[in-house]
């Protein structure tokens, strides 16, 4: 079970959001990471004029949604299990980032159909050097996109997601960002594969953010740096 771990009386997540605010251009979507953070946490951030919002457990999404505005746009984040894709599209989630396996986009579009929904979706890109981390490769990326508008008609590709690797080296986070904003590029360059001019390249956590965004990120998922950290048993 998740505790909050107690802020200093100076924490403030509406301060944490305008010093975050100062460091993204206007083109690029700021997604804050609620996941773990209570509902009040998610409030004073939605009063600070924020609207993206990401979440990873699908309980934790079905309990927060009744409880907060209509016009907030959740984004799935976390792995998902294909036993779990009936319900988070029942929530109507705004877009699912991590879409890592064929296995995993084909339930989507299965369940979407039955739905009678499209649902927007980007494909997570295997770029970090740590094989715990999931994603699709290069090479099924680019036979996923070819087929997209003949087999999946439930989805809507509409870009990428990627995670550095878990390092301080800065010349290996660009590495990881560059690959993905290379592939996304080539892709739109040479075949209309995207379901929109402009893919969505989502790159970028609390600690790389910056550096995603100079490597062509045009959406980041932030959490610690606006909520603070958690604690858990």
């Amino acid at each position: 079970m998740a505790e909050p771990t107690i802020m200093p009386t100076d924490f403030s997540i509406t301060n944490n959001i305008r010093n975050v605010r100062a460091h993204i251009p206007a083109h690029v979507t700021l997604v804050c990471v609620s996941k773990f953070h209570p509902v009040e946490a998610i409030r004073e951030a939605y009063d600070a004029g924020e609207r993206h919002f990401g979440e990873s457990r699908v309980q934790e999404l079905k309990q927060k949604i009744p409880l907060l505005p209509n016009d907030i746009h959740w984004h799935f984040i976390g792995h998902l299990q294909t036993n779990k894709v009936r319900d988070l599209l029942k929530l109507r989630p705004y877009l699912i980032h991590s879409v890592d396996s064929e296995r995993l986009l084909n339930a989507l579009n299965e369940e979407a159909i039955k739905q009678g929904i499209v649902q927007n979706i980007l494909l997570e890109l295997h770029v970090a050097k740590e094989e715990t981390k999931t994603g699709l490769s290069k090479t099924q990326v680019r036979l996923i996109l070819d087929h997209s508008a003949t087999v999946w008609h439930g989805l809507r590709i509409v870009g990428l997601m990627a995670m550095a690797t878990n390092t301080d080296d800065e010349t290996e986070i660009r590495r990881c960002f560059n690959l993905t904003a290379s592939l996304a590029s080539d892709l739109s360059a040479k075949r209309s594969v995207f379901c929109q001019a402009q893919p969505v390249l989502s790159m970028g956590m609390s600690d790389d953010y910056r550096i995603a965004i100079e490597c062509g990120s045009n959406m980041v998922r932030i959490g610690s740096t606006i909520f603070g950290e958690r604690t858990y048993k």
